[in-house]
């Protein structure tokens, strides 16, 4: 149980991340959670959209490159302590976290972190045995 982002590379230079954001407008496709990493020459921006197919097929027509990713969407307690708990338990079965970004929605119980990982079906199946909300892609992309 996973859901798949995109990741879209871009030179860092004004106008880069206007330029994807109108694309996806004008081709119909909502963000639901992003994160941008950057360096002094790229960055990469990193995407839960609710058409990944139409997203990367607009994308790619005006010349960026997409890449599609398995990543993990999972529902932490939204305390203190909530994230570390997930993240010990990880770490505890030698699962790599190689990177994490927060989706926002509007439950106060709950915040979602979207995780990368090394082993993916691992930790799926890590979680799932811990008893913690694994939240499928069908579900992720349209809340």
């Amino acid at each position: 149980m996973h859901a798949e982002q995109i990741s879209v590379f871009l030179e860092n230079k004004a106008g880069r991340l206007a330029e994807v954001t109108r694309i996806l407008s004008d081709a119909g496709v909502n963000i639901r959670a992003l994160a941008l990493a950057d360096t002094s020459d790229f960055g990469i921006l990193r995407l839960i959209v609710n058409d990944n197919e139409t997203a990367e097929k607009a994308l790619k027509e005006f010349g960026f490159t997409v890449r599609k990713t398995r990543v993990v969407a999972v529902e932490v307690a939204d305390r203190s302590g909530g994230l570390h708990e997930i993240l010990a338990f990880l770490n505890g079965r030698g699962i790599n976290v190689e990177y994490m970004y927060a989706f926002v929605r509007q439950s106060k119980e709950n915040a979602v972190m979207i995780f990368r990982f090394d082993d993916t079906d691992g930790a799926v199946a890590a979680l799932s045995e811990k008893g913690l909300p694994v939240i499928p892609g069908e579900v992720l992309y349209t809340m």
